[in-house]
C-alpha cells in the first residue's frame, strides 16, 4: 500500500534495482521492438541467456500443478502408439525425469531434448549417470525434430529467437502432434521484454495468443485442446498492457 503512494519514477527505480539484484525470482522488465532489440538492451555486466553452467542447475525434476494438461496429452500420445518426443528447450530433460514417475514409458520410446550447448552437456552427463542415455538424447539443432511424432515445448517458446511457425517451416517432415505448455501469451499483441532468471537475463517474447494458434493452423494443424495455466504469475510492470500476459498451452495434430 505504501509503495503505491510513491511517485512512479521512484517505484520504477526501486523495481529496476530489484531486477538487477535478483537471485531467485522470475522478473520482467522493459518493452522492446523485437527479440534482438531486447537482447541488445540487456543490462551491462549481466550474463545473457541460458548457455551457462549455472542455468543448467536451475530446475528440479518435479511435477508442478501446471504440468498436468500437457502430461495428460503426452500420456494419451504414448497410449496411442506415438514413440518419439522432441523436447524443444527441454533443459537437461527435466520433464522426461518428472513424467516417468507417472507415465509408463514404452521401452522403444525415444525422447530428444534440444537446448543450448552448455545445458545439454550437463544433461548428457546426468543421463549417463542415471543410465537412461539409451532413451534420452540431446541435440542443439531444432532441425532434428523433422519426422518426430511429438514436438513438445514446455515454457520454452518465449526464449527462442525464432517463432514456432518459422521452426516448423524449416522441417522437411513436420511432427504429427504439437504439445505446448506454459507458453507466455498476451490477449492483444506480442511483447518483447527482458526476463531475469537470477543467474542471467534473457530476451523474452510474450506471444499474441491468437496469432500463435493461427500460425499452427496455417502450418497444417488442427486444435485438439487448449488451456490456460492458472496460478503461474507473469507481469511486466510499468508498461502498457504489462498486467495482461498469462501462460497457456495447447495440443494440435496434423490435419
Amino acid at each position: 500500500m505504501l509503495s503505491s503512494l510513491l511517485p512512479s519514477s521512484v517505484r520504477e527505480s526501486t523495481y529496476r534495482r530489484k531486477f538487477l539484484e535478483n537471485r531467485d525470482e522470475n522478473l520482467f522488465m522493459g518493452s522492446f521492438e523485437s527479440f534482438a532489440d531486447a537482447e541488445a538492451h540487456a543490462p551491462a555486466g549481466k550474463t545473457v541467456g541460458y548457455d551457462t553452467p549455472e542455468a543448467a542447475n536451475l530446475y528440479s525434476h518435479q511435477i508442478y500443478f501446471y504440468d498436468y494438461p500437457a502430461l495428460f496429452w503426452l500420456g494419451r500420445s504414448l497410449d496411442s502408439g506415438l514413440r518419439t518426443v522432441f523436447d524443444l528447450g527441454g533443459h537437461i530433460g527435466i520433464k522426461y525425469y518428472a513424467f516417468r514417475r507417472v507415465l509408463n514409458y514404452p521401452p522403444e520410446m525415444r525422447w530428444t531434448v534440444c537446448d543450448v550447448p552448455g545445458v545439454i552437456k550437463a544433461g548428457a552427463e546426468v543421463a549417463a549417470q542415471r543410465q537412461v542415455a539409451g532413451q534420452l538424447g540431446f541435440t542443439t539443432d531444432f532441425h532434428d525434430a523433422s519426422g518426430c511424432d511429438i514436438l513438445y515445448a514446455s515454457g520454452s517458446l518465449q526464449y527462442l529467437p525464432k517463432h514456432l511457425s518459422e521452426i516448423l517451416a524449416e522441417l522437411p517432415v513436420k511432427p504429427k502432434r504439437i504439445i505446448i505448455n506454459t507458453a507466455a501469451v498476451h490477449p492483444e499483441k506480442t511483447l518483447y521484454t527482458l526476463n531475469s532468471i537470477g543467474v542471467a537475463v534473457c530476451p523474452y517474447r510474450i506471444e499474441h495468443h491468437d496469432r500463435l494458434f493461427a500460425d499452427l493452423t496455417e502450418a497444417g494443424y488442427v486444435r485438439r485442446d487448449a488451456w490456460r495455466n492458472e496460478g503461474k504469475p507473469i507481469e511486466v510492470p510499468f508498461i502498457e498492457g504489462g498486467d495482461k500476459p498469462y501462460y497457456a498451452g495447447c495440443c494440435f495434430d496434423q490435419a
